[in-house]
């Protein structure tokens, strides 16, 4: 949602520069990804909601769940709990992961495929689009049965589609215009 990537935005900038500052940005990443998965979760999300609890017991109530023992982390969730801001949780995630990737110059590259891919393969596809694209990629692997047969890759807001289906689609396309 475009509003969470705002509000987001100069939260995680802050947070970021901070975890920089401590060299602890992996062990920070890993906390917000416990924080973001916890906060996504059906129950969670309507206690959060609630207005009757107050911002300490929601921030408690984290710690506990997730196993937070980072000070810096802790006073995080107070900060956006007392601007009833934990919704954006996820969202923070999300742009310090990119935020990180950004410092390593990699970035992240969703592979769509008919079928699993096996480790050569998805190693030989990563060195390829790496090449391809002259950056650093760390891969995540999607199956999506709809695609018949080859891949699709997404890198950001770029796409590459080598599938099956967007051939025929393509061929669709063309023959209908």
């Amino acid at each position: 949602m475009a509003e969470f990537a705002t509000i987001a935005r100069p939260y995680t900038k802050a947070l970021f520069g901070l975890a920089k500052e401590n060299n602890q940005i992996e062990s920070w990443l890993g906390g917000l990804k416990a924080l973001a998965s916890v906060v996504q979760q059906e129950k969670v999300a309507a206690f959060i909601g609630q207005s009757g609890k107050s911002a300490s017991e929601k921030v408690e109530m984290l710690v506990d769940l997730v196993g937070l023992s980072n000070p810096n982390l802790k006073n995080f969730v107070s900060v956006l709990a007392e601007q009833k801001r934990l919704q954006i949780l996820p969202e923070v995630y999300a742009q310090f992961q990119d935020l990180t990737l950004a410092l390593n110059h990699t970035k992240q590259a969703v592979i769509y495929s008919a079928y699993p891919l096996n480790d050569a393969q998805l190693e030989d596809l990563t060195a390829d689009l790496q090449k391809r694209f002259g950056i650093n990629l760390k891969t995540i692997t999607e199956v999506d049965p709809e695609l018949i047969g080859g891949v699709k890759v997404e890198i950001g807001d770029q796409v590459l589609d080598l599938s099956l289906q967007g051939k025929l689609n393509a061929l669709y396309a063309a023959m209908t215009n």
